[in-house]
């Protein structure tokens, strides 16, 4: 299944469409039963419902999923979070042999009755357009997950194969999430003993060696702020946000600007202070180059 960010990139959903749907979110939380009423009559209509629906909990148990589906269609917040719940949906209703061609109906039907909610709205008739576009991209995004899990679920239940590649999969997003914790536990190792070097550093600065107390804590306080920087993106990855490589060639100029001054400070060999320069402007430019990809837009 592709990923969430790349769905909402497909149907243009971007944060103005999210913004416009939080707007919304009060207005329809004053208007969901009669959107659900109008939802759940059809649905006890359809063949089938009443054979399902053989006591009252189940009923109530469905019709509430139901509506806080519909709320968090107005949430604003789209994350990971959001997507797998839509998966859920779909696969429950796989389980329960509900046909996909009911989902499609049900979202028709609430689609249409938000319409003509927005549409007597005291709006001027370019925000109201604005609002329905919007709440039809969440509404095309939600049964585009669902019917896509639909069709894995049934896959999966009935192909031996799908079932070992299913299994495959699931093992390497959680070896991949677990790598990825040992990572973010690894970087805050190493930020503490960045933070302790920059304290001894101080320390030494305080102790009466000027010259060498500050260009060592400068040095520090970079490799400080690449720890920081390298935190934040491997966050930023975590939430799906794009891997910026410019932050480890980063690591390799700062470390050389670091040896530079601690070389500088100590009056080593003109000729290796020399190889340090020459090899700070070439990955320099090289950071140059890579950050200039990274910021050409897609």
């Amino acid at each position: 299944m592709r990923s969430f960010k790349e769905i909402k990139h497909d149907y243009r959903f971007t944060a103005e469409d999210e913004r416009r749907l939080a707007q919304l979110r009060p207005f329809m939380e004053e208007h969901a039963e009669e959107v659900m009423s109008t939802l759940n009559l059809w649905i006890m209509g359809t063949k089938g419902a009443a054979q399902f629906f053989t006591d009252e909990t189940r009923k109530k148990h469905v019709f509430d999923a139901q509506r806080v589906w519909f709320l968090e269609l107005f949430s604003g917040t789209y994350d990971n979070r959001y997507y797998e719940k839509l998966i859920h949906i779909g696969a429950t209703h796989v389980r329960h042999t509900v046909a996909a061609h009911y989902m499609n109906r049900a979202v028709n039907l609430v689609r249409n009755a938000c319409t003509g909610l927005l549409q007597i709205r005291d709006e001027d008739r370019a925000t109201t357009t604005d609002m329905i576009v919007s709440l039809g991209k969440i509404l095309d995004i939600s049964l585009d997950v669902i019917t896509t899990s639909y069709i894995e679920e049934e896959i999966r239940t009935y192909s031996p194969v799908y079932k070992v590649k299913s299994a495959l999969i699931n093992f390497s997003e959680w070896f991949a999430q677990t790598t990825n914790l040992v990572l973010v536990l690894a970087l805050i190792g190493l930020t503490l003993g960045v933070v302790w070097l920059f304290v001894q550093d101080v320390m030494h600065l305080l102790s009466g060696d000027v010259e060498g107390g500050i260009i060592a804590a400068l040095g520090s306080m970079l490799l400080l702020w690449l720890m920081i920087e390298l935190m934040n993106t491997e966050i930023s990855h975590l939430k799906g946000g794009k891997f910026h490589i410019s932050v480890f060639v980063g690591v390799a100029l700062v470390t050389m600007i670091r040896e530079t001054m601690i070389a500088t400070l100590k009056h080593e060999n003109p000729e290796s202070i020399y190889y340090l320069i020459a090899a700070i402007l070439v990955i320099g430019f090289v950071f140059w180059i890579v950050t200039k990809a990274e910021d050409r837009p897609r």
